[in-house]
């Protein structure tokens, strides 16, 4: 029986994939060997022993303490691409929010609620709309940071609508540019995205690298009138920045999902309560996507869409044994366990090893269990984080 804690309210659709027979799941699971969550923040709560990943439905995890739970063989997964499509519709919706005297407009329209001459209610209306006039998304030239599973989504719909697209990604991965339309221009430094386009869309991860990436020093090379959206992150624009050039009117709009103090009483931004993911859909591929992983690995040993753990799979051998275990990425820590498991005569059939960064994930298969004494020495290795096994059992 594996216990799962979740947190926050878990679509139901992702909590059907766990079999009752096999797992314990609830907000009030004792020793936990995995966590399931959205936005609640485990900085600074205590780690259980039994702990061994933690999935977030969602691509953001820095409510998670990813590098204190990788040093302890904690494995971390995400989402990515499962709120993609909302992400997009609503950063689209920013664009024509922006472009368009939408808000206003209805603001006005509401305002009239007590008249009662139709007619004089038309009258009027056709003489004000001028106010509300704005531009049409075609033609413009839209400039998105962050090339990954949203980013790619919204310069397809960019593209759709007739817009110029442009794209800067340093991080770019193979699997992404592949993904990614051969119409969009590739731009080498944001600053010249920043000087060229009439939007930029932020899709950028929270990391230490994009913390204020958009500050004063970047808007001052923006074109005059830019608008502005940030469906990523708070952390990576300077909200102080934003507002700063907003009133000397070299930024036209910011359009984010990340309200802070001050916004409200400047009308050319437009904040939204972190809504970006959420929708039905958006919930339940994200629940279904983390819980998936989270029985992978529980059943199988596998890591797939790790923050802090390279991605490993390997077929299961039926009738083995498999054992698993996490280490520092330093030389010499799989040819130690494999003389450990050779000292102890347990026959290897098939291994995997990956690494990431600092640390390393093995899978082994062996044709029979090792002994208590064996995987203490295996645990006992300079360097190896966790160890665990997991009976033989067929890979779905």
């Amino acid at each position: 029986m594996f216990p799962i804690k979740t947190y926050n309210a878990i679509s139901p659709k992702g909590l059907a994939l766990f079999d009752p027979a096999r797992y314990a799941v609830g907000a009030d699971a004792a020793e936990p060997q995995a966590v399931l969550l959205r936005s609640h923040k485990l900085h600074g709560a205590p780690v259980p022993a039994s702990l061994l990943a933690v999935a977030r439905a969602g691509a953001g995890v820095n409510n998670i303490p990813v590098e204190d739970y990788g040093r302890r063989g904690i494995v971390v997964f995400n989402t990515p691409g499962a709120n993609a499509n909302a992400v997009k519709e609503l950063v689209l919706a920013g664009m024509l929010l922006a472009a368009r005297g939408i808000l206003p407009g209805i603001a006005y329209a509401q305002s009239l609620g007590s008249m009662q001459d139709a007619a004089a209610m038309h009258a009027l209306l056709e003489q004000e709309k001028s106010r509300f006039a704005g531009s049409e998304l075609r033609g413009k030239t839209l400039g998105i940071v962050g090339l990954g599973a949203i980013g790619s989504m919204l310069a397809d719909a960019a593209l759709a609508l007739g817009m110029k697209v442009l794209g800067h990604d340093p991080a770019l991965s193979i699997d992404a540019a592949w993904r990614l339309s051969n119409a969009v221009q590739r731009i080498d430094s944001l600053p010249a995205l920043l000087a060229r386009a009439d939007y930029v869309s932020l899709h950028v991860p929270a990391i230490d690298a994009t913390r204020g990436m958009v500050g004063a020093e970047a808007l001052a090379q923006a074109k005059p009138g830019m608008v502005l959206l940030n469906f990523a992150r708070e952390s990576v624009v300077d909200p102080a920045a934003v507002l700063q050039s907003l009133a000397a009117g070299r930024l036209g709009r910011y359009v984010c999902d990340f309200p802070e103090p001050g916004f409200a009483d400047q009308p050319r931004v437009i904040a939204m309560p972190h809504i970006g993911a959420s929708t039905e859909e958006s919930e339940e591929n994200c629940a279904v996507m983390a819980a998936g992983q989270l029985i992978d690995f529980l059943e199988h040993g596998h890591i797939t869409n790790s923050v802090n753990y390279p991605a490993v799979r390997m077929d299961r051998t039926p009738g083995a044994t498999r054992i698993t275990f996490a280490n520092d990425n330093v030389a010499g820590v799989l040819g130690h366990v494999l003389s450990v498991l050779a000292e102890a005569q347990v026959n290897v059939i098939d291994m995997s090893n990956r690494s990431q960064g600092a640390l390393a994930y093995n899978i082994i298969d062996v044709a029979s269990r090792p002994g208590d004494a064996a995987l203490a020495a295996i645990a006992a290795v300079p360097h190896v984080i966790r160890v665990r096994v997991i009976q033989g059992k067929a890979s779905p």
